[in-house]
């Protein structure tokens, strides 16, 4: 086992910043690392929320006692039954989209060309939706439909923007189109199911964690600890990857690297949408949030990962308690993610 090092140094542009050598090489800047850790200390602080908050509201020493099995049995049964994969599945949800969020706007180097808004969640979304009113499949066979789904999708899109690669406004116009199409396909799925599964298809397609169990839940987690390792190994790479090919080439990035992450990215959205539904813009927000906050231009992934569980855990928590609305996640997100598409779209533009 090689021993790892730990230096702080200034970094080209001249900003504080934190070495890794060892097992990872790495330098991330001081101020990234202060966001992630007021980031991660947030996330902890929505999940405690989140076990307290409820039907049956409980202290701070209720909800440690029931984690531990201790106390009273119903308080038991809703922290670890209801609450604890409620909370897991939605931190691990809003990593997911926003990793992939991350991967897709560095390979098409458009910040609009993230998954929820090129279609490559509506695919997802799609063939979740087959396996749900079709087939009637489990969790796993939900996950499978959605990943199959993102994938074909995937190679649409691609096979219709070969000419121009994947980047530029011209794989954006597309993506929307191919989204807009598989939007009616699975409305008309829904209108076609049975009244009970066309409810089940309806609600998981808004984007909710209401009726989320463990079974579900494992399967985000499962689907993200698998792509962790790859995801941690392309953090680097990807970053070169933003000056083009034959840069990141020359600096030893293998070839086939872009295709790689492509492929992650697409995993990522598929499992996070078969888990929870296609929650909109979390993908698209949550790298640009990150960057603004870092006031950096790499990579970000674990940055972006931590910014999206906070948004994905803050729109579950506001939906579901706030002025007893009960609304479901993907409602929040939409609504917010709206306004914040507007804002994008007027910053591109001036860059025009």
């Amino acid at each position: 086992m090689g021993k790892t090092a730990l230096s702080c140094g200034p970094d080209l542009g001249t900003r504080p910043s934190l070495t890794l050598r060892g097992v990872v090489n790495a330098r991330v800047s001081v101020r990234a690392v202060v966001i992630q850790v007021i980031l991660l200390s947030g996330i902890l602080g929505l999940v405690a929320w989140s076990l307290a908050l409820g039907e049956r509201d409980l202290r701070g020493g209720e909800v440690w006692a029931a984690l531990w099995g201790q106390g009273n049995r119903l308080d038991i049964y809703f922290v670890n039954q209801v609450r604890l994969p409620r909370a897991i599945a939605a931190t691990a949800v809003g990593a997911a989209f926003g990793v992939s969020g991350a991967i897709f706007q560095i390979i098409t180097g458009n910040s609009l060309g993230s998954p929820d808004i090129i279609g490559v969640s509506r695919g997802a979304a799609t063939g979740a939706v087959v396996m749900i009113i079709l087939v009637q499949a489990d969790p796993s066979g939900i996950a499978l439909g959605a990943v199959l789904g993102g994938i074909v999708t995937a190679g649409v899109i691609y096979l219709a923007t070969r000419s121009n690669g994947v980047r530029g406004h011209r794989l954006v116009i597309v993506g929307v189109g191919i989204g807009a199409t598989l939007g009616a396909v699975n409305t008309l799925l829904v209108s076609r199911a049975e009244s009970a599964l066309a409810q089940a298809a309806q609600m998981w397609l808004v984007g909710s964690f209401n009726t989320m169990t463990w079974s579900k839940t494992l399967v985000v987690v499962i689907g993200v600890a698998v792509l962790g390792p790859v995801i941690v190994a392309g953090a680097r790479p990807l970053g070169t990857l933003r000056f083009g090919d034959a840069t990141a080439v020359g600096l030893g990035v293998p070839p086939g690297w872009r295709a790689v992450m492509l492929i992650v990215g697409i995993m990522l959205v598929s499992v996070a949408t078969a888990t929870s539904g296609p929650l909109a813009f979390v993908a698209m927000a949550a790298p640009h949030l990150a960057r603004a906050l870092t006031r950096t231009s790499g990579a970000g992934l674990a940055t972006s990962a931590l910014t999206g569980a906070a948004l994905v855990l803050a729109a579950d928590l506001f939906g579901a308690h706030a002025f007893g609305l009960h609304l479901p996640a993907g409602v929040i997100t939409g609504a917010v993610g709206g306004l914040y598409l507007v804002y994008v779209i007027l910053v591109e533009r001036r860059k025009l």
